[in-house]
């Protein structure tokens, strides 16, 4: 279960997104704009399986992470929690230094992540203009910020 580590892969290849797309169209979350950036965009994976999926988009220290979802399968054995911390140090890795995202369901596990709501408008204006931002999330999505 979580135990194993979590690799993370680009997505950029066409098994990789389409895994993707699948998994993000099976959750409800928007595809849309995936092809269209396929650089920000990651698949986990556990031993050899893929478990979930991930984005971060990077606009200089700020950086918005978005699309992060696990298989049914595997939710609550830990695997998001793992997915999110491998992504996070990507970012970091990256000089992200803050990270933003928009969330419909999720808000409790982010706030256990130390994600804080903030207003929408309080994010960095190259944030707010992502395709997530301006059209994809609803504008009654709740908006938040961890400092890396």
């Amino acid at each position: 279960m979580a135990d194993a580590p979590i690799s993370l892969t680009r997505a950029d290849d066409g098994r990789g997104l389409s895994y993707l797309e699948s998994l993000l169209e099976e959750n409800d979350l928007p595809s849309r704009d995936v092809r269209s950036k396929p650089e920000c965009f990651y698949v986990g994976y556990a031993d050899e399986d893929p478990i979930g999926v991930g984005g971060i988009e990077r606009d200089g220290s700020d950086g918005l992470l978005r699309s992060v979802v696990v298989e049914r399968s595997v939710r609550g054995t830990g695997y998001g929690t793992a997915l999110c911390d491998a992504l996070e140090a990507e970012a970091r890795g990256d000089g992200v230094e803050a990270l933003y995202l928009l969330t419909m369901t999720a808000v409790e596990f982010f706030v256990a992540r130390s994600y804080r709501e903030i207003d929408r408008d309080d994010a960095p204006e190259a944030i707010r203009e992502t395709t997530e931002f301006a059209e994809l999330c609803p504008s009654t999505a709740t908006c938040m910020r961890k400092s890396l």
